[in-house]
């Protein structure tokens, strides 16, 4: 059996055991193969589908976990943490570059009452993605990144328990502002069926 196969059959605890006892190459380059997928995708879907974007912030995560992997005790799965250095990457570059980032407008417009597709019903649509985008941006940070997590990558609760370091509780009474204040917005400015929205977050 060779290094790398050797290593394939390790557990994320082991790996991370290697890593800190300074056979760093070939554990690191284990858990980059293992995750590099599962992470570009949920950070595509937090972009909005930007393929560079979601790229570039796999990048930037895998370095930060080459440079903390040092830390790792294995008090959460090692996805969570490695989850949560990239949730962290993905807030950090919203705010830098002071851009709305809209995640999750094809589901919600999936909640839209009409189904027309003339022009101009599709002009509507995109008013209202629009207006939608607006909506979110208004919403409190912290109650934000839970609905972004709920209502867009389906994520359980007590996973995000983990990945944010708040109780279930706590999580499912910002959900539901969330939604509250998103949907009053777009009832001042339009109509929209949050009945969707409002089930996904009564759902385990």
């Amino acid at each position: 059996m060779d290094l790398r196969e050797e290593y394939a059959h390790l557990s994320d605890e082991e790996l991370a055991a290697r890593f800190r006892d300074g056979e760093k190459r070939v554990s690191f380059t284990m858990i980059v193969e293992r995750y590099q997928r599962r992470i570009y995708y949920s950070a595509r879907k937090l972009v909005n589908g930007d393929h560079d974007e979601a790229d570039e912030i796999a990048q930037e995560t895998f370095v930060k976990v080459y440079e903390a992997l040092h830390t790792f005790r294995g008090d959460a799965k090692l996805y969570t943490w490695i989850y949560r250095i990239m949730m962290n990457a993905v807030i950090y570059k919203m705010r830098r570059k002071k851009v709305r980032k809209n995640v999750g407008l094809e589901e919600i417009e999936n909640t839209l009452e009409t189904e027309d597709h003339s022009p101009h019903e599709r002009i509507e649509r995109q008013e209202m993605t629009a207006l939608i985008e607006e909506a979110i941006a208004t919403v409190p940070p912290k109650q934000r990144e839970v609905f972004l997590l709920r209502f867009y990558d389906e994520m359980p609760y007590e996973e995000m328990s983990q990945i944010l370091g708040t109780s279930v509780g706590g999580l499912k009474a910002n959900y539901f502002h969330a939604v509250k204040k998103i949907g009053e917005f777009i009832q001042r400015r339009g109509n929209v069926n949050w009945e969707a929205l409002e089930k996904a977050g009564k759902e385990e």
